[in-house]
């Protein structure tokens, strides 16, 4: 074997050891690391607890997520997935229109104690504090001349840190992306031993994702947990949650790209974790959905049941019920699918009220598909039962129209032609509540109902005459003797 393929086989045996000692090491770190690789939305969370930060380069927002305040978007650290006090956000935002937040990072006091001129210090540190100042502000075009003047050679390296730092969010305010990238790279090329560099390759990962290159993004929540591994420091659990985080944002990427396969893996091994930070009702919820996107529907069934009983308050209690229904229904459980969509319709109407439009879409997407799963399977009683239940949602011409009409249909199919009728003509009656702005689709649906109705209408008259125009149908029976067995 030549010099060169010997230095292959060698570098190759390395990395196998490598991998086997980083996952060893991280299962200690984060609880079974190697079970346990999965990812999370793209908006780290809210700040860590820890010591007060030691220069303004550490100051974190505290405004609650959801919010459009300056550093609301991005919350360091913590994404959707993981547990805080703080009103939950939404699954994604658009980091894109709000200021990037400043990294949470553990402090390090001994730092400024190093530098020979205190005033000097404290000049240079107000004006990387008036940058962040016009960053957060939105007036990235006036912090970035600041930030780059404060990268000089003669500027103390922890203000320099900081710096070059608010100069990468300062290109992510802007939407410059790849300047953002090469920023944060430029960072850890030239300090890879900053406790920061863990959450930096974590904002990078976010990034390399909104810019859709969702390889890259892996890859960089991957390096998340390998540089928090070799960097010693006492901050153990500002590292555990940084772990967790890139191994949400793992399972967050596969779900974002459609690999609902693969998302809800990761997903299953988040919530075998003990984390008192992961957010288990939202990373059960992506469960539920990636399992049923799969056809997994059996397993969905299961998680959703235990998610509605474990969680009774979440915001995705409508979406998760149907789910269940859906679920149900392409299992052949119909009694059961049956049972939760009017449980949605009617038990939980009372909870609407703290969110309407999410509950009000909810309720009649659920209701309309499977009670058209039902009509077109011709089990036309429980399809009724959902279609009158529906009917009490809204009494909007815009909502009444198509289902009382649907309602009639079902009465025709189950032969009752009177009720049936009566329903039309209740669609007939309410026709001038229209007006002459009525969408051409509810026009539509009058004048199927009065053709309907004057059908069944016709079909009723018809059976009329034809029953006068035939005789009587008379029971011929033999006299009782005649049935008697003949005497011997």
């Amino acid at each position: 074997m030549n010099n060169a393929a010997r230095t292959t086989s060698l570098r190759r045996h390395a990395v196998r050891l490598t991998g086997r000692v980083v996952s060893a090491v991280a299962s200690v770190l984060a609880g079974s690391f190697a079970a346990t690789l999965s990812g999370q939305p793209t908006v780290p969370a809210a700040p860590l607890p820890g010591p007060d930060p030691t220069n303004a380069a550490i100051a974190v927002a505290t405004n609650a997520p959801g919010t459009n305040a300056p550093g609301a978007a991005t919350q360091a650290l913590t994404g959707t997935l993981l547990s805080t006090t703080r009103p939950q956000g939404p699954l994604s935002l658009d980091l894109t229109n709000a200021p990037a937040t400043p990294l949470v990072w553990p402090p390090r006091p001994a730092e400024t104690a190093t530098l020979e001129d205190p005033q000097r210090l404290q000049k240079l540190q107000g004006q990387l504090e008036l940058a962040r100042h016009l960053r957060l502000t939105r007036q990235t075009a006036q912090a970035g001349p600041l930030l780059v003047e404060l990268l000089a050679e003669d500027v103390p390296e922890v203000v320099q840190r900081s710096a070059l730092l608010e100069l990468a969010m300062v290109a992510q305010d802007e939407n410059d992306l790849p300047r953002a990238q090469q920023i944060y790279s430029q960072f850890v090329q030239k300090w890879p031993a900053d406790p920061r560099v863990p959450e930096v390759l974590l904002r990078q990962g976010l990034l390399f994702r909104q810019m859709g290159l969702n390889q890259l993004a892996l890859a960089k929540f991957y390096s998340v947990m390998t540089a928090a591994l070799v960097l010693k420091t006492d901050h153990f659990e500002y590292y555990q949650r940084l772990v967790l985080q890139a191994q949400i944002e793992i399972a967050e990427t596969h779900y974002l790209s459609g690999k609902f396969a693969d998302a809800a893996e990761f997903y299953t091994r988040l919530l075998r974790q003990n984390s008192p930070f992961l957010n288990r009702a939202l990373a059960q919820y992506r469960l539920i959905r990636s399992l049923a996107a799969v056809g997994r529907h059996d397993e969905a069934a299961s998680h959703a049941y235990d998610f509605l009983e474990r969680f009774p308050d979440a915001p995705e209690q409508p979406e998760v019920r149907f789910l269940l229904a859906s679920s149900l229904k392409k299992l052949g459980r119909n009694s059961e699918a049956l049972q939760q969509v009017l449980r949605l319709l009617t038990e939980q109407k009372a909870r609407s009220s703290e969110r309407p439009d999410l509950w009000a879409y909810w309720q009649r997407r659920t209701g309309n598909e499977i009670a058209n799963q039902l009509y077109q399977e011709g089990d036309y009683t429980k399809a009724l039962d959902i279609y009158l239940t529906l009917a009490q949602l809204d009494p909007s011409p815009a909502w009444q129209f198509p289902v009382l009409y649907q309602i009639g249909m079902t009465y025709e199919r189950l032969l009752q032609p009177e009720l049936a009728a009566q329903t039309y003509q209740r669609i007939l009656d309410r026709s001038g509540e229209l007006g002459t702005n009525a969408s051409p689709g509810l026009q539509a649906v009058v004048n199927m109902a009065k053709w309907r109705l004057d059908f069944v209408q016709w079909q009723a008259r018809s059976e009329l005459a034809l029953r006068k125009l035939l005789p009587p149908v008379q029971a011929r029976l033999p006299p009782l003797e005649s049935a008697l067995p003949a005497p011997p």
